[in-house]
This record gives structure tokens, C-alpha cells and sequence, in this order.
């Protein structure tokens, strides 16, 4: 998949982030479930974003969701999306104090490998199912902002997901009249101390005018 991006690369102090930003669909906070609606196009285009997070440590992917147009279904707090390796140590705290730096931004066109991407995500399924497995991943919500930590190989098994969600979604039942339906979920490591094991559902929802919307093979 080709994926036409922003890079921003602003400077905190002695350091070099690397930002990218594309477009589309809506994500509520999860409190303690959030929500994700998108439809083919929003879906298939995450799941090359996860992929490009999956292979890009020291990259932040910065995805801006919450000012977009709001879907008619849903409630709770429209946040931004935020992918970023463990390694990278990115604290939340930082985040609005990087996010107003990004004023200049230039084109960025990369390509993801889906092959590769699927070949991670079945290595993380095999390992998830042993009794020491940790490799899930972790969240935060601050600054009107939902972030994910993970490792390569949880991003690109949320990568496999998303295109599952994307080719499937146009395919249940009552999306044609413009209901939302979930196809799949981010399922998130519990926050330290234990608690809700909270998660995220991944809902396709064609937007309108949904006279338009037809089925694949339709």
C-alpha cells in the first residue's frame, strides 16, 4: 500500500522527532471502551498506518481524528490517534508542548509490505498464546489524545486487523442504511495495578450520502 503522508521533524531540545499525519475517521476515548468508526477507505488506510508504525522505531504516528467531521452515532470524547514504539519513550506529558511545533510539514510517500506485515502478525498470534506472553499493547489517554505503545510485531498484528475490518465491514448486515457494525477491537494491556481490561471497537460505518454505498461484488 502506498500511503501519502506530512513529516514533520521538529526539535526539543537536543532531540529529532519524526511526525507523520494522514486523514479520516473518528475515535472516542476509552472510558472504558472506546470506539473507532471508519469506513473502507479510513479502515484500510489505518492498517497501513499501523503497518508503517510497525517498521518505523523511531518514528510518531500522529493521526488527527478529533476535529474532523463528527459521526451521527456514538458519544464520549473525539480524541487524536497516537502510535509509538515502547522504545521510542515517548511520554504523553511531552505531547502537546511537540504537538505545537508541527507547523511546517513536508509531502511524505511510503509503501508498506503486506506480506511482511502478515508474517509478523501470525508470529505474534503464536506467541500470544504462551503462559509468559507480555508483547500486547499499552495505552494512554491525555490532552484530548489516545496513545498506543507497542512493538513491531503488536502493530503489525493491529495492521492485520484493520484490513480485516476494512474488507469485511462493507459485508454486515445494515451498513448499506448507514448503521455502524463491529468488525474487529484493539484489545489493550491492562494499566498498571490491574483494572477495567479495557478496549477499543473497531466499527465499519459508511458515511453518507449512503444511496451511494454498495457492497463489494455489488
Amino acid at each position: 500500500m502506498r500511503l501519502r503522508l506530512t513529516e514533520f521533524r521538529p526539535r526539543t531540545g537536543p532531540h529529532e522527532h519524526r511526525v507523520v499525519q494522514p486523514r479520516h475517521t473518528s475515535l472516542t476515548a476509552p472510558e472504558p471502551i472506546g470506539r473507532l468508526l471508519g469506513d473502507h477507505e479510513g479502515l484500510n488506510r489505518l492498517a497501513g498506518l499501523f503497518s508503517f508504525a510497525a517498521y518505523s522505531r523511531h518514528t510518531i504516528v500522529h493521526v488527527p481524528l478529533r476535529d474532523g467531521i463528527p459521526p451521527d452515532e456514538g458519544r464520549g470524547e473525539r480524541v487524536d490517534l497516537v502510535l509509538a514504539h515502547h522504545s521510542y519513550g515517548l511520554r504523553p506529558s511531552r505531547w502537546p508542548e511537540l504537538r505545537r511545533t508541527l507547523k511546517a510539514g513536508a509531502p511524505l510517500s511510503v509503501r508498506t509490505d503486506e506480506a511482511r506485515t502478515h508474517k509478523d502478525a501470525d508470529a505474534w498470534r503464536q506467541r500470544s498464546m504462551q503462559a509468559d506472553f507480555r508483547d500486547e499493547l499499552r495505552h494512554a489517554t491525555h490532552a484530548r489524545t489516545f496513545f498506543l505503545f507497542g512493538s513491531r510485531d503488536a502493530f503489525a498484528r493491529a495492521a492485520v486487523d484493520f484490513a480485516y475490518a476494512a474488507g469485511w465491514g462493507p459485508r454486515q448486515k445494515g451498513v448499506g442504511k448507514g448503521h455502524s457494525a463491529m468488525v474487529t477491537g484493539i484489545w489493550l494491556k491492562d494499566e498498571p495495578g490491574g483494572g477495567h481490561p479495557r478496549e477499543v471497537l473497531v466499527c465499519f460505518k459508511p458515511y453518507p450520502p449512503y444511496a451511494h454505498f454498495k457492497r463489494p461484488g455489488g
